[in-house]
């Protein structure tokens, strides 16, 4: 007979340690505030574990263990290093609106494989609406807006597809743990055993995950450790772009990116980023210079502007977008101390056109 096994602990939000008791700062990763309650029910069967036998490199690279799955979208394909791989585990976040369930159905579409698209915000009309209005391809696409982890995975046994997206994370929930949906606990359980069914049913599985006002993945920070690849979308409302950014991947480059336009039939790839971001670019400029930003395998082409003015208050204002503000801070000491100008009562701005953001120190 099953044994009720009920745990208390506190969770760290941060970097998803938990710990028996709580503590004001979190012993492993020193911030302070971040460790919440969180209470576990589980069935405790008494049953022997069944181990799986190990097999030699040989037998594993025989059985192409590598096999990539083309999303059609070159520039997703591009982020992702080839194509979805089958039995990865795959994270998009990003903030709300940005266009992540969007981006998620023009996969469905494109990808020439059956897939399973697991709606759990929104109910199977409302996804139905959205696709129709993408014009999405439908005959390999399967609708389910289940939130129960048990019945999610019932769907997957029954329908065998190739990949599954699951939207999103923070709603998905654990019937057997004794927390609301979008608690620490409930994500971290929830995305270890979509993990453990992808590497076991060997299916690419695409979870989409909201994102806090600091810009990280909301919930846990192990979620992103337990994943094979991250990756964030990202995108201002005033511009119609949209920038797709991998922060991890496990079977790829880290520094490609890929650059989509949305418009009123969804995202559209942009095939050449540097017309786009000149577009409005006025000639013969004062405070404006073209900086080849290469971003993976390709470069762009993006327009930095620069004002200097009068500071009209005692401390001078240093406002960047899209730039490193400590590596504006070095450039105006190296010109005051380098070039005796006098910067120290100057206000200086520095904004990236297009809402584009460079790490590369070759950009100073």
């Amino acid at each position: 007979m099953a044994n009720i096994r009920q745990k208390t602990a506190y969770l760290c939000s941060a970097c998803g340690d938990d710990f028996p008791k709580w503590n004001g700062q979190c012993p492993s990763c020193k911030e302070w505030g971040t460790l919440s309650e969180f209470k576990t029910t589980r069935k405790k069967n008494n049953k022997s574990i069944d181990l799986k036998d190990s097999r030699s490199l040989n037998d594993v690279l025989n059985t192409n263990p590598g096999e990539r799955i083309c999303t059609g979208i070159n520039e997703v394909d591009r982020v992702l290093g080839g194509g979805l791989l089958a039995g990865s585990l795959i994270l998009l976040g990003g903030n709300p609106g940005v266009g992540k369930s969007t981006l998620a159905l023009h996969i469905c579409s494109e990808l020439d494989r059956k897939t399973l698209y697991i709606s759990a915000e929104e109910s199977e009309e409302q996804v139905a609406l959205r696709a129709k209005r993408l014009n999405v391809n439908s005959e390999n696409l399967f609708l389910s807006g289940a939130n129960d982890l048990d019945g999610i995975l019932n769907h997957l046994e029954r329908i065998q597809p190739d990949l599954l997206i699951v939207d999103s994370i923070q709603t998905v929930m654990n019937s057997q743990l004794d927390s609301l949906p979008g608690s620490p606990s409930q994500i971290r359980d929830c995305g270890q055993r979509l993990l453990e069914t992808a590497k076991h049913k060997n299916v690419a599985i695409l979870i989409v995950g909201h994102v806090t006002k600091e810009g990280t993945i909301a919930g846990p920070k192990m979620l992103e450790h337990m994943v094979d690849t991250v990756l964030y979308m990202e995108g201002d409302d005033r511009y119609d772009h949209r920038i797709l950014r991998s922060e991890k991947n496990r079977f790829g480059a880290t520094h490609e990116i890929g650059i989509f336009q949305m418009d009123e039939k969804g995202l559209s790839e942009v095939k050449n980023p540097s017309e786009m971001f000149l577009a409005e670019r006025s000639i013969e400029v004062a405070g404006t210079s073209i900086y080849p930003s290469l971003e993976g395998t390709r470069p762009i082409l993006v327009e930095v502007q620069a004002l200097v003015s009068s500071a009209n208050y005692g401390t001078p204002q240093r406002n960047v977008n899209g730039f490193d503000y400590k590596r504006l801070g070095m450039l105006i000491a190296v010109l005051e101390k380098r070039m005796g100008l006098a910067m120290g009562s100057k206000d200086v701005y520095v904004n990236l056109v297009g809402g584009f953001k460079v790490d590369d120190p070759a950009l100073d």
